[in-house]
């Protein structure tokens, strides 16, 4: 097939990206700076109609993961990336005759903050969802879905937690800092989650662009399917970068309290270096969150090929 990836240069997108090419698909990507990968690449902005219009045309199908992931900005900002950004490419696909749309979401679009023990792909709540990225993230999955018609399949899919080696976000921001004593475990650090290791993200996002089509109209959550104890996952993460593992506790109402606190200094200040600590990150840290698989991988005719203790180990030997 000709696929065409959004946002490759991320560690997701590029993973993808490699695997749709690995097994014979002509692969295009679009993105705002070079990334240095080996197909057709479009530059431009995800909500520009013109570059969006060039990446799309000739395609048989578009797997979109461009996004603004941070916790500081502007809604503005989230709002043009992640929801103005996916109508263009919607657009785009119904004026080029694209069959399949592979939209990449994110499981905090149903997290209202409570825990979620083996839940389901529940609907995107922007109402409920915490924070500029969660909240654009779940208007962009509604708008994405609600574009599903016979002409153009539409699939929404949400990977959780996706780390592995060369990852800026999850794993760089635990090893920062663990390395500089900054890592408080908030609770217990018994909450139960799920995590996905890119290398299956990845396999997942493939699986779907096949089975987009049959498969659409739906949102499904993609995991390992090993829910761990957030203690065991970050001193995993931790040990494979060769940092210190953290050890001191801090009660999650004070760490809630102190989330709120530095937001409000953030956005007082307008800083846009990451916060320490968040809200969001607070409940994240405290809460189990790990969700039923069967559905996913009915559907997509996937399941996991590197499980989390391999991964640890390839993390390690990257490290």
């Amino acid at each position: 097939m000709r696929v065409l990836v959004t946002g490759a240069s991320g560690m997701l997108g590029r993973a993808a990206a490699t695997a749709l090419a690995r097994r014979g698909d002509e692969v295009t990507v679009l993105q705002r700076r070079s990334a240095g990968l080996p197909f057709r690449e479009v530059l431009g902005d995800v909500a520009d109609d013109g570059a969006v219009a060039r990446a799309v045309a000739g395609q048989d199908a578009v797997l979109h993961l461009a996004a603004k992931v941070d916790v500081t900005g502007r809604w503005a900002e989230y709002e043009r990336a992640n929801v103005a950004g996916t109508r263009t490419v919607l657009d785009a696909c119904r004026r080029a005759g694209v069959g399949r749309l592979v939209h990449v979401s994110s499981p905090s679009v149903a997290h209202g903050g409570s825990a979620l023990v083996g839940a389901g792909a529940g609907p995107a709540d922007p109402a409920r969802a915490r924070g500029h990225y969660s909240r654009s993230k779940a208007v962009a999955e509604l708008v994405a879905l609600a574009a599903d018609s016979a002409s153009l399949a539409v699939l929404a899919v949400r990977p959780h937690l996706v780390w592995g080696p060369g990852d800026t976000q999850l794993v760089a921001r635990i090893v920062d800092r663990a390395r500089s004593g900054r890592l408080p475990l908030i609770g217990s650090g018994a909450a139960l989650i799920d995590t996905t290791y890119v290398d299956n993200a990845a396999d997942a996002l493939v699986a779907a662009v096949d089975a987009c089509g049959p498969v659409h109209g739906e949102a499904l959550v993609v995991s390992n399917g090993e829910p761990r104890p957030v203690a065991e996952v970050i001193a995993r993460l931790c040990r494979a970068a060769g940092v210190p593992v953290p050890t001191r506790h801090v009660p999650f109402p004070l760490a809630w309290a102190a989330g709120a606190v530095v937001e409000g200094v953030w956005a007082a200040t307008r800083r846009r270096d990451t916060p320490p600590l968040t809200r969001f990150l607070a409940e994240q840290l405290a809460t189990a969150h790990w969700f039923d698989q069967r559905r996913t991988r009915a559907a997509l005719g996937w399941s996991p090929r590197v499980p989390l203790d391999e991964g640890f180990a390839r993390l390690a030997s990257a490290s």
